[in-house]
């Protein structure tokens, strides 16, 4: 085990609770900015665009994985924790990110990806040589079958068995995901031990929390009990694609273990002796990622707030389907803490899921900053950007690869940032950009956007503002308000501000009338929406907001 300096403690100014209600925006390394030409961005390149992220007034980024790693799933395959790829940059250069981050006023977290690690770490190498060695439990072993078939029927989302035969050891592994990608076993103390000091590594160079990846599979059944099947019409692919199997399992064996609660615990009281920090979780389940997300983050003691995939599924955006969410979250997560997101680097771009003109866009954004919990943009978002069409033979995510033609992976939401459509390669890079910028994207550059007061960049930055500038909106509650089909309907309340908030996902004009009392129009927020006494009238895919008037 490492041994590090004693944890700093926090200032009385800090504030410990900045993350409820907050803003993070998501950084993909890899296409955010290069500053070397390699076509690959990088650290030095964040640094250089920070300065427009703090433009847009979020409280925080969330910078994904940027670990040493052979790249087979792009850092989510991680060989060594503590050092940062060179095709990033160096630790040097992560110190100056901070640093600069925090100049601007930006908090920075950091995917932690705790589950499995790349079958290059030095752990995994030293497990496989036999089954009596120090580092032959840290990873999930199995006898095959009498038969020679795998352990049990888990298979990986990445398709195919979760088992993989190894050679060497005479035994499977586990791999929920690629079979690079060994599952490290949480049942040995050791290998908790060793995560949580990889996360004081990270907390000693002054992050302000972490992305937890795929928290919700760190622990497995340890009887390896098979799944069972999952009838047909409960089947959701939220989680993987229509023409992948796994869809057709209950996964209550392989993820979702309650010992899991236990090590979340370790690891937010680790956080805790770091003053302001904060942790957001992915809970990857199709059944009951509300539910989970409730119980991950209920009280002080377990994971700050977690995100589920109700709102980055396929489900389209309704307003039944709005309320369905927001009333399973009231119900089976009222205790709980969510970190909302529409968009992130492993589903469609939600500008081409909801099939969004740049109207929808402007209401989908408004929408999403009005929710209680914390909020999580995907960079380009802001810009519109639309899922892009790759072609095969520029595939780089063996997802997409695995599934070709029928799912073509996570490529199109992860092209490169297009910042002026008068440098080459938008400014991204002037070497060729490790996936092509979609020609569509152009014109949606942040250079054809930053200068016009009504483009949908702009837009963001006005609601991020107004979400500020109102504490009912980013530390209130939300009561949802019975209303007609297309409308969304709720008041967000904080002390004595309380906000009404309307949205008519429609595509004609409505009248809402307003609940009783006496309610002010909020302006400047360029929607096509006014209050004529008590009603109000709201053109297609418009929003209100009335702030109520205390006598």
């Amino acid at each position: 085990m490492n041994s590090i300096s004693q944890p700093k403690i926090a200032t009385i100014t800090e504030d410990k609770d900045w993350w409820r209600g907050a803003i993070i925006y998501q950084i993909y390394p890899r296409s955010f900015q290069d500053s070397n030409g390699d076509g690959i961005g990088d650290l030095a390149g964040i640094i250089e665009r920070l300065p427009y992220i703090a433009s847009l007034g979020v409280d925080a980024i969330w910078i994904s994985p940027f670990f040493t790693s052979p790249m087979l799933d792009f850092g989510y395959d991680v060989s060594d924790y503590r050092g940062v790829d060179p095709m990033f940059g160096t630790l040097e250069e992560f110190d100056r990110l901070v640093e600069a981050a925090h100049q601007l006023g930006l908090k920075v977290m950091i995917d932690l990806v705790l589950s499995h690690s790349s079958d290059e770490h030095e752990w995994f190498k030293k497990s496989r040589k036999d089954k009596d060695n120090p580092y032959c439990d840290y990873y999930v072993w199995a006898d095959a079958k009498q038969d020679g078939t795998p352990p049990n029927n888990w298979l990986s989302i990445f398709g195919g068995s979760a088992w993989e035969w190894d050679t060497q050891r005479q035994q499977y592994y586990l791999h929920n995901f690629l079979k690079s990608q060994p599952d490290l076993n949480f049942y040995n103390n050791k290998v908790q031990q060793e995560l949580l000091d990889i996360a004081q590594f990270w907390l000693e160079k002054n992050v302000d929390g972490f992305r937890l990846d795929t928290i919700n599979f760190y622990f497995h059944d340890e009887k390896l009990r098979d799944n069972p099947a999952l009838e047909p019409e409960l089947r959701n692919t939220s989680i993987a694609p229509k023409v992948n199997p796994y869809n057709y399992q209950n996964h209550i064996y392989d993820k979702n273990r309650p010992e899991n609660i236990s090590f979340l615990q370790k690891i937010r009281s680790l956080m805790d002796q770091y003053g302001a920090t904060a942790a957001v979780g992915e809970v990857g389940d199709a059944q009951n990622g509300i539910e989970i997300m409730g119980q991950y983050t209920a009280g002080n003691d377990l994971i700050h707030m977690c995100y589920a995939f109700e709102f980055l599924s396929s489900d389209p955006f309704s307003a039944s389907h709005i309320i369905d969410v927001l009333e399973q979250y009231d119900e089976k997560a009222k205790s709980g803490y969510a970190c909302w997101a529409f968009s992130n680097h492993d589903v469609v771009r939600h500008a081409s899921r909801w099939n969004l003109d740049e109207r929808g866009e402007k209401l989908a954004i408004s929408l999403l900053l009005s929710l209680n919990g914390s909020i999580s943009i995907y960079q380009g978002e802001e810009l519109g950007l639309s899922e892009a069409e790759i072609k095969k033979e520029d595939l780089q995510d063996p997802y997409g690869i695995e599934f070709w033609p029928e799912f073509k992976g996570r490529d199109g939401c992860r092209t490169p940032m297009v910042w002026d459509d008068n440098h080459p390669n938008a400014g991204f890079s002037n070497g060729k950009p490790w996936l092509p910028i979609a020609k569509e994207h152009l014109e949606k550059a942040v250079s054809n956007q930053q200068n016009n007061k009504v483009s949908l960049l702009n837009h963001y930055k006005v609601m991020i503002d107004f979400r500020k500038n109102h504490l009912a909106l980013s530390k209130g509650e939300l009561q949802l308000i019975d209303s007609e089909k297309d409308i969304v309907l709720f008041t967000r309340t904080f002390e004595n501000e309380e906000i009404i908030c309307a949205f008519n996902l429609g595509d004609a004009p409505v009248k809402i009338p307003l609940p009783k009392g006496k309610w002010q129009a909020l302006k400047g927020l360029n929607f096509d929406a006014r209050l004529e006494g008590s009603i109000a009238h709201l053109a297609s895919k418009q929003a209100f907001f009335a702030q109520k008037l205390i006598n």
